[in-house]
């Protein structure tokens, strides 16, 4: 395959719209931004950024320090949510399911407009009100004793929570430097780390099964969205980038070419349920292995991103580079899936031995593509519209999000061996077609 040009928009290209929105000429740097990628030797660098660590000082450590306090809060979050609403409010399983499930749906709505607000508008003040709103919805959460006022009180959560994902994108655009790739590498492979030392945090709380703790859980998520809050009003005004004469308002929604990027991307997403879903239920159901090896599953797959996440990500700057991580990440998947698949009559060690073969393979093929999808939907998008965009992509995972435990658990639990093929090779037909889609993006030019 040919390699692509990259694709501009008819504002700015590419390299130059990257570093535009802070009310600097193209090239030069924002009032305390850096240029370099967080790893990347400079000028009197410490220890921890020299190594890759931390980023440098300025407005990009201070963004990725906000995101660890909230990735923190949403490790409480998730792994505490369910025995909370169950146990301590006393709803059932079902009733827990649809809710989120409505939250989920209701959710893809907030995505595109918060984001052309914050296009508009300007990413950190809005970002700051995302934040403030789910503080205040976390909290209420707090007060919930019957089913329909959990549903109103879960769906403005989740309105506000895609809020803020649409908001923080062009913020990231905004601060991320020459090196954004690098920075949005680090940003995620920070945000496992968050989310694990949340994880274990909410594990005290689990083991006390009381209602103050798992009260504790709501309320500590919720204080981080408000530190979150104070960190980000350290930040600089990020002035919004003009958009070109005659530009449409909801050009996102008119950018076919992007939507069928965000379709194939939203698709892909699903493998991110696989680990968490999936192989718990088939290790304790359908496997002799020792149900220990749940946990330990899912903290090899926390060690492999947070210790590869940067590396993957390194070479995957361009459209094209990011084609070729997403083909790569299908064969990984299959592989993965079909290791664990046939482990259903296997002896407790040989399955337990493959079982974690598969993590590791299905671990490769996430970094391939995350690293991937970080790219695309930063690459295709105009500057003065990275927050619709943001919006719609983060529509993709949702529908991904929503979709996800019905179909895994049809396939690889339901059917068995033959469905955790059929869902590798699912992720093998989806890289084969994302070039078709970029290729599309790039040639056309969308909207723009």
């Amino acid at each position: 395959m040919s390699e692509i040009a990259p694709r501009t928009s008819t504002d700015t290209p590419r390299d130059e719209r990257d570093g535009m929105g802070t009310g600097k000429k193209p090239g030069t740097k924002a009032a305390g931004q850096e240029t370099d990628g967080p790893g990347e030797p400079g000028p009197e660098q410490t220890w921890p950024v020299a190594r890759g660590l931390v980023p440098e000082r300025g407005p990009r450590r201070t963004l990725a320090f906000a995101f660890f306090v909230n990735m923190v809060g949403s490790g409480l979050y998730m792994t505490g949510a369910a025995l909370f609403f169950t146990r301590s409010v006393g709803l059932s399983v079902a009733q827990v399911g649809v809710g989120m499930g409505a939250a989920a749906l209701v959710g893809l709505l907030a995505g595109i407009p918060v984001g052309r607000i914050a296009d508009l508008r300007g990413a950190r003040e809005t970002y700051l009100v995302t934040l403030a709103a789910q503080a205040a919805g976390m909290t209420a959460l707090l007060f919930v004793h019957t089913f329909w006022l959990f549903v109103a009180v879960i769906c403005v959560t989740q309105l506000a929570t895609s809020a803020g994902v649409a908001a923080r994108g062009p913020l990231i655009r905004g601060f991320a430097g020459q090196h954004s790739t690098a920075y949005r590498s680090y940003l995620r492979a920070a945000g496992n780390l968050a989310g694990s030392c949340g994880a274990l945090a909410a594990g005290v709380a689990v083991q006390l099964d009381t209602r103050a703790a798992y009260a504790a859980l709501i309320l500590g998520n919720a204080l981080t969205f408000v530190a979150s809050a104070v960190v980000i009003s350290r930040l600089p005004h990020l002035a919004p980038v003009p958009a070109p004469p005659l530009t449409g308002r909801w050009i996102a929604l008119k950018d076919r070419p992007f939507m069928a990027v965000t379709l194939l991307d939203g698709i892909m997403s699903i493998q991110g349920h696989v680990l968490v879903f999936a192989l718990p239920l088939w290790i304790v159901g359908h496997s002799d292995a020792p149900r220990w090896l749940v946990g330990v599953s899912a903290v090899l797959n926390t060690l492999m991103v947070v210790a590869l996440q940067v590396r993957a990500g390194r070479g995957v700057d361009s459209s094209f580079a990011a084609i070729r991580a997403v083909r790569r990440s299908g064969p990984a998947f299959l592989l993965g899936m079909a290791a664990i698949a046939v482990t259903g009559d296997l002896p407790a060690v040989p399955a337990a031995a493959l079982i974690l073969v598969g993590v590791a393979a299905h671990t490769i093929g996430e970094l391939w593509h995350e690293a991937a999808s970080l790219e695309l939907s930063f690459a295709l998008t105009p500057g003065h519209a990275q927050g619709q965009y943001s919006g719609l992509f983060g529509m993709g995972h949702g529908l991904g999000n929503a979709l996800a435990p019905s179909l895994l658990g049809l396939l690889c639990i339901t059917w068995g061996a033959p469905g955790w093929l059929v869902m590798g090779g699912v992720f093998v037909a989806v890289g084969l077609l994302m070039p078709y889609a970029v290729r599309w993006a790039e040639r056309t030019g969308g909207a723009t």
